[in-house]
């Protein structure tokens, strides 16, 4: 599967996951990275992770 990025991002590296506590929300409820609303959210031995659907930063909340 293929998607473009038609999209500007700030450059965050997305293959770690990023503490809510030591980085906080800029703009609350969109992506630091790339400012989309929308993520895919789990729960992992009580770790809440919050994943961006288009550019897939994580942030452990």
């Amino acid at each position: 599967m293929s998607e473009e990025k038609d999209y500007e991002t700030k450059g965050y590296d997305t293959s770690i996951i990023y503490d809510y506590k030591e980085m906080p929300d800029i703009h609350p409820g969109r992506c630091d990275n790339c400012g989309y609303s929308h993520f895919k959210s789990s729960v992992k031995h009580g770790v809440f992770l919050r994943e961006c659907r288009r550019c897939g930063m994580k942030k452990s909340i």
